[in-house]
């Protein structure tokens, strides 16, 4: 992966929530740093794991949450994404990172999306990074494809779980996505179309797992299967877990299995 020295004012403070450290990481650390697009003060949370050593590459895993939650939805909740998360990460000794990328409401609008490269920037530059992983769950797994396809240089694998790859089509949560997105798709049609991954399927080469539930009538899966039936088709290496009879949730057992795919690809790649 390519690094990036970007000049950021870093604030390392202790959350207002009461901060535990999670199995296999050190307690975790609150980052604000200045936006370089708009001079905001934004945040996110990394869990440094307890087997880090400065000198050694790392992995990192950064979770983006799902709407109307924070930086903390990873971090802290016991549902099976978000543990399962943690404890796969830990196990392979990854940096464990989780933005707020403008919460509650992000979907990867354009703020959101200078942030998380701006992220990414700094965690090269602050450790020895080797591979970026993103992963999320809903609003979150819809980011993290965007992200993935609007900025391939900087995604070495993607793990999206009860997402959608088309904001042309997406109906709900209109209301957030217009504010993140600057107007409505007949407004902005290109910040829509930009942030829809099924329609750049060249630009995912890197490993990509999903998953999708037939009964999810929040984020309906079929653009994901449609995703993923392209990446297929032209080569990438793909994991695609659907459950006719799933909703809106991903299990811890599904959850592992998508990440175990990426990280285990991208290991027989090195």
């Amino acid at each position: 992966m390519r690094l990036i020295v970007v000049a950021a004012t870093i604030l390392v403070a202790l959350s207002g929530i009461q901060a535990q450290a999670a199995d296999g990481f050190r307690p975790p650390e609150d980052v604000e740093f200045v936006s370089e697009r708009d001079g905001s003060s934004q945040r996110y949370v990394v869990l440094v794991p307890e087997t880090f050593a400065p000198e050694r590459p790392l992995d990192v895993l950064i979770a983006l949450h799902g709407h109307g939650s924070d930086r903390w939805q990873f971090v802290k909740q016991d549902r099976a994404e978000c543990r399962e998360s943690r404890r796969v990460a830990a196990e392979a000794g990854m940096l464990f990172v989780s933005p707020d990328y403008r919460a509650p409401t992000s979907w990867m609008g354009p703020a959101a999306e200078a942030d998380l490269q701006q992220i990414v920037d700094q965690l090269h530059q602050t450790y020895r990074i080797r591979n970026v992983v993103i992963c999320g769950g809903s609003m979150g797994a819809m980011s993290a494809l965007a992200f993935a396809a609007r900025h391939p240089e900087s995604v070495d694998g993607v793990v999206a779980l009860n997402g959608t790859a088309n904001m042309l089509e997406y109906d709900q949560f209109q209301e957030a996505i217009q504010a993140s997105y600057g107007g409505t798709r007949e407004q902005q049609p290109d910040v829509y179309k930009t942030r829809s991954a099924e329609l750049y399927p060249e630009r995912l080469k890197m490993p990509v797992a999903t998953t999708t539930g037939g009964r999810d009538t929040l984020v309906p899966a079929a653009s994901v299967l449609r995703l993923t039936k392209a990446l297929k088709q032209q080569g990438t290496p793909v994991l695609a877990i659907h459950r006719p009879e799933g909703g809106h949730d991903t299990n811890a057992e599904d959850t592992r299995a998508a990440l175990m795919f990426v990280l285990k690809t991208l290991a027989a790649g090195e």
